[in-house]
């Protein structure tokens, strides 16, 4: 039996796992399993979590390991980190103005608690320092020769953001589940790339829409709201603060400078704790 707890981001939903659970396990496999939306719990991801000590928070510190559902590993999560500082914030008896550190593969985020809501369920509200994100113009050209232009950015992970000017989020008359799912696995990008569509609404606000490597179409996504903000404040015409809607909710991102660290605000709410099988599969891998 392997103990979890489930929690949400505007929707994007992640298993929490601590590594002493999953111990022994391969957590590929694992992930799979427990992610699979009608044969398992059903999630965005698992966060394997392990506490670590800090000289100033003490047990308020953690690391964390990302699986996205189909097993791959990611760098990050914005909205998965903000889950685990949830449940992190549960755990050690968090209150506003609290800090809580979390190690990623992308590197340390600090998250400031500004809000506790434990009635009914537990819920926060988190400002995440998202570190410095990079950016460049690129274009991609499709299989059918279809050039779609748009920026790379990096948050820690891999992005690319196409500006829109319809409702529908389509791109050159093709919706935008067809061409996020043919540029996240598109040859320039050798590790693939998440890939969000951004409609600028005002100068502080714009809608998004988030296909996720490893994932596909999610209702939100935190890096890539910092990501969609990053292009719409850089070359979009758009002013921080930025809020950025999906269709999970809203999210707030400041980033007053390009060289100045970008910060993500939104909630995350724990769902569910409970235990799940796990059968490993007896399956002889080819190789």
């Amino acid at each position: 039996m392997i103990p979890f707890t489930k929690a949400h981001a505007c929707g994007n939903d992640f298993l929490i796992v601590t590594e002493e659970a999953a111990d022994g396990n391969d957590w590929a496999e694992l992930t799979r399993q427990l992610c699979s939306r009608n044969t398992g719990i059903g999630a965005d991801g698992i966060e394997f979590f392990s506490w670590t000590e800090s000289k100033l928070l003490g047990l308020r510190s953690g690391r964390i390991r990302l699986h996205n559902a189909d097993g791959s590993i990611a760098e990050i999560s914005g909205n998965g980190t903000r889950c685990v500082a949830a449940w992190m914030a549960e755990q050690v008896g968090s209150q506003p103005g609290d800090v809580l550190e979390i190690a990623t593969d992308a590197g340390l985020r600090v998250c400031h608690v500004n809000a506790v809501h434990a009635t009914g369920s537990f819920s926060v509200e988190v400002t995440t320092g998202m570190d410095v994100p990079t950016f460049a113009p690129r274009t991609v050209t499709l299989a059918d020769g279809t050039k779609i232009d748009g920026t790379e950015v990096s948050t820690g992970n891999p992005h690319f953001v196409v500006f829109v000017d319809n409702a529908e989020f389509a791109v050159q008359g093709r919706s935008w589940q067809e061409i996020g799912t043919e540029i996240c696995v598109h040859p320039d990008f050798p590790h693939q790339t998440n890939v969000e569509f951004v409609r600028v609404v005002s100068s502080q606000e714009v809608e998004i829409r988030i296909f996720e490597r490893g994932v596909g179409p999610t209702t939100s996504s935190g890096t890539g709201s910092s990501a969609s903000a990053t292009a719409a404040l850089t070359v979009g015409g758009c002013a921080s603060p930025l809020r950025v809607i999906a269709p999970g909710g809203p999210q707030t991102v400041c980033w007053p400078s390009p060289k100045s660290e970008l910060s993500l605000t939104g909630p995350a709410t724990l769902i569910a704790r409970g235990e799940a099988w796990f059968e490993p599969s007896t399956e002889v891998q080819p190789g």
